[in-house]
């Protein structure tokens, strides 16, 4: 898709404030740090749209960015950041769990892990949470750039193997730095929003 007008329509908290348009969505998580901003910057072809920040943990909502007037991508918050209390944390998992159980919009989830490192516990939960509730997921290995090309494969079957991942999921090795994968990601966006 050629992107030329994205606005952030709303952050939301509730299902009372989600967009009305019933547009298709997909959503972005993925631990704080791991390249959601990143991402979704390259996707909507903007330097610095989606709030990148230097705080991790700062994303306390859910953000709902309207693409072309066509889709939503939404930002979650991001998991497994220290700073944030237990409760603070508890707040925010019933309100990720009450959107993605509950919204049909929802056409799938890009799940992001930092290809560098085996899957955090947190991602694996995740992981394992969307495919019981049978959502469609990409997983997007970001930073690959920081990686030589030859080890790629070891890397995702490294990935692959902590997840427990399933064939009915796909897999993206991803660069914000490069653009490298960019073309694929959309594909598989654009596949869901005609499901």
């Amino acid at each position: 898709m050629e992107v030329h007008n994205v606005e952030l329509q709303i952050s939301a908290v509730r299902p009372d404030q989600y967009p009305e348009q019933g547009y298709p969505e997909i959503a972005l998580v993925g631990r704080s740090n791991v390249g959601k901003s990143s991402l979704t910057n390259t996707l909507i072809n903007r330097k610095s749209y989606a709030r990148t920040s230097s705080q991790p943990g700062k994303t306390q909502t859910l953000n709902f960015y309207r693409v072309e007037d066509q889709l939503f991508f939404v930002d979650v918050p991001g998991y497994g950041y220290a700073k944030v209390s237990q409760k603070e944390r508890e707040k925010w998992g019933k309100m990720i769990e009450k959107y993605i159980t509950s919204r049909k919009e929802l056409k799938g989830v890009i799940s992001l892990v930092d290809a560098r490192h085996e899957p955090t516990d947190d991602d694996i939960t995740m992981y394992q949470y969307l495919r019981y509730y049978d959502i469609p997921i990409l997983v997007v290995a970001t930073k690959s750039d920081k990686i030589a090309r030859g080890k790629w494969n070891q890397h995702e079957s490294k990935i692959k193997k902590a997840l427990d991942f399933d064939g009915s999921s796909a897999f993206q090795m991803f660069s914000a730095q490069t653009k490298m994968g960019k073309e694929e990601v959309w594909k598989w966006i654009e596949d869901r929003m005609g499901e």
